[in-house]
């Protein structure tokens, strides 16, 4: 069993892919952390729709993917970035997405936690119209049983004049929260319109509004999620957070060592690139569970390498990785995404993601991720 894939200088070289899996089987519930997979959508490739078109969702694939999630003990973070949310998914197809998920969840026990945004609003907002789009989301999401994410906004980053409009409408939001919510924090490297979230580009003082909009409502924050890639910087804030609110890592770049934690404490995990790690991040999570740190890192440590790979610049196209891992794993019967994102990355990027995932033996069927890439490749004209 060999592959030709194409190396930088434009030969090919031969690689020799696993012939077994990692074996992981699903395993008790977490003991020491909390832990959420965003999951990605899976597209109907036989929809007639065009990039500007609304997204045309698979829903027996998609709702299959989370039950996969699930069986492995992680909570799903529903219509988050992973999902495309603002990138081809738009709030209509997120709010279908949502109500689906959450009836899943349900039936099948899973933990679920879905995105509040205000996506619906399409153009300049004044902030009492970002307020009512925020109100709108957090409705639907209650009412379907979920808890909420409030998500950082465009909308809102665009029509804020300073800090004080922040501490205005999140604190509006908790007011009304009938349950504890997480807060997302999600730097621009995810999402350029984010530049200047929390009322400052200074990350410093951007913090300090974060962690004041929390002080002021502890009992309505269940937790935050930090998306800044900034290990040192979670850290901080994890450290001045109040008794009892969470800290959920969003560091796709350094989970490992957040998760593991020090002697003053540690983050839970609400991670993109537990999609396509979920068996294997659960495993970890277990081990962790014993109390085992060293077991833990032996086993995620090595996964870093392809998460960075996956969400190097621009970081807001990792979802095109994600999904090609999971048609590779077999969750998926094509490539195809909503929006046409499957050509956001090279195939110079693809092949690297296939090595890496394959090393890590991430793939159920070995066979079938090869002849699938060997199908991708042909297709950009490369002959085995």
């Amino acid at each position: 069993m060999t592959i030709q894939l194409p190396a930088p200088d434009g030969t090919l070289r031969t690689y020799e892919p696993r012939t077994e899996p990692l074996a992981v089987t699903p395993g008790t519930p977490f003991t020491s952390r909390t832990v959420f997979s965003a999951a990605h959508v899976v597209a109907d490739p036989f929809a007639d729709v065009s990039p500007d078109s609304p997204a045309a969702v698979d829903w027996d694939a998609t709702l299959a993917f989370r039950r996969h999630l699930w069986s492995h003990g992680l909570g799903v973070a529903e219509a988050m970035d992973t999902a495309q949310r603002g990138m081809g998914l738009d709030w209509a197809g997120a709010a279908e997405l949502i109500r689906r998920s959450a009836a899943e969840a349900k039936a099948v026990g899973g933990r679920i936690a879905c995105g509040v945004g205000t996506d619906q609003l399409t153009g300049p907002a004044s902030l009492a119209e970002v307020r009512a789009a925020y109100e709108e989301q957090l409705a639907l999401v209650e009412a379907s049983g979920s808890q909420a994410i409030l998500m950082a906004s465009r909308a809102l980053a665009a029509a804020a004049s300073g800090p004080e409009d922040y501490l205005e409408v999140y604190g509006h939001l908790l007011r009304q929260a009938t349950d504890p919510v997480v807060l997302h924090w999600l730097g621009p490297m995810f999402d350029p319109a984010l530049e200047g979230y929390w009322g400052s580009s200074d990350l410093d003082a951007a913090t300090d509004t974060f962690l004041e909009v929390i002080a002021a409502h502890p009992d309505k924050v269940d937790g935050i999620k930090v998306s800044l890639l900034d290990a040192q910087r979670e850290i901080d804030i994890r450290r001045r957070l109040p008794q009892g609110v969470r800290c959920y890592t969003g560091d796709d770049f350094n989970y490992p060592e957040l998760i593991a934690g020090d002697e003053q404490g540690f983050s839970h995990a609400l991670l993109g690139i537990f999609d396509p790690l979920g068996p294997l991040a659960a495993e970890a999570v277990r081990v962790l569970d014993t109390g085992n740190t060293a077991g833990f890192r032996t086993l995620l440590d090595p996964t870093v390498a392809l998460s960075r790979h996956l969400f190097q610049t621009p970081t807001r196209f990792y979802k095109t990785g994600v999904v090609l891992l999971a048609w590779l794993a077999g969750h998926q019967s094509h490539f195809t995404m909503v929006g046409g994102l499957q050509s956001a990355r090279s195939l110079p990027h693809f092949t690297r993601a296939y090595e890496l995932a394959d090393g890590l033996g991430l793939f159920p069927d070995p066979k079938l991720a090869e002849d699938r890439m060997k199908t991708l490749l042909a297709l950009y004209g490369v002959t085995q």
